[in-house]
């Protein structure tokens, strides 16, 4: 990669690898639910205001629609309803090692969803060795926290929805503008999410803490908007699979700002689960000389 794609690359990490803070913080004031409505919101806003700069063109045709609405459904309101309701019982930092498998799941669904992305050996063995640092990290809470097991599992699932949709996005928005498959998924999550808030977590809760607002607005714009661009720039520039590689950078961030900020303990369960998922992900895309 040239220097640009890193210092891009590494701008994403920092940005995505923090959000797990943030959603800590956020959650100590409002629902998930709501928290997921704000963050969709004001991500939308940012989107909003790049298309009319950019003077991008808006699909007018529901066949356009009918990709973005669904992957506003499956990339965003789901898996970020799942992350940060699972935050409400485990630690940000854990959060954010879980969250780093979601390449492990994209090649496995890969292998069955599409015709040039097939497992192979290297990819067998990091699914098993990931598989292996995700039971290490919930084994802390076995018998303890059953609270705790329902986060995690939440959090896995949402990784689930992450590869799904990657997939999707590749098979069905090939001929969408970048700023679109970002933008028009964040437009039916804010309504999704919006109304999902409403009813859940009724009366609907205004955040008052300064703080509180922050964390949204860091969420939203930087967290969804910008994030989403910068990603699918990387994806234009140095393809798929090594931008997804930006998820080595969450267990470090996340845990780091977990520690420092929030008072998380590190355990030695967290330590070698983190090294054996971002040991996975390198098997995974290790690739050996052809002959």
């Amino acid at each position: 990669m040239k220097t640009k794609h890193w210092i891009v690359f590494i701008i994403l990490g920092l940005i995505w690898s923090s959000s797990f803070m943030w959603i800590e913080i956020g959650l100590r004031e409002i629902g998930p639910f709501t928290l997921v409505a704000f963050r969709a919101f004001f991500g939308l806003l940012f989107g909003l205001a790049v298309i009319f700069i950019q003077k991008v063109q808006i699909p007018r045709t529901l066949k356009q629609w009918v990709p973005l609405i669904v992957l506003g459904l499956t990339n965003i309101a789901i898996p970020f309803a799942l992350i940060t309701w699972g935050q409400e019982s485990i630690d940000s930092g854990v959060a954010s090692i879980l969250d780093a498998t979601v390449p492990l799941f994209t090649i496995l669904l890969a292998h069955f969803m599409l015709d040039d992305d097939k497992m192979t050996t290297p990819k067998v063995l990091g699914l098993l060795v990931g598989f292996a640092g995700v039971v290490v990290l919930m084994s802390k809470d076995i018998g303890a926290s059953l609270g705790s097991l329902w986060g995690q599992l939440a959090v896995v699932l949402a990784c689930v929805f992450y590869a799904g949709s990657a997939i999707y996005t590749r098979k069905f928005t090939e001929d969408t503008p970048g700023i679109m498959r970002s933008m028009g998924p964040l437009a039916s999550a804010t309504a999704t999410m919006g109304v999902t808030a409403f009813f859940v977590e009724a009366p609907f809760q205004i955040p008052q803490l300064p703080i509180t607002w922050i964390a949204l607005l860091w969420l939203g714009i930087l967290g969804s908007g910008l994030a989403f661009l910068i990603a699918f720039y990387l994806m234009h520039e140095i393809g798929p699979t090594r931008t997804t590689m930006v998820t080595y950078l969450f267990p470090l961030g996340g845990v780091t700002l977990g520690t420092i900020f929030l008072d998380e303990k590190l355990t030695w369960q967290i330590v070698l689960g983190a090294v054996l998922i971002i040991g996975s992900l390198v098997i995974a895309n290790w690739k050996t000389k052809q002959a």
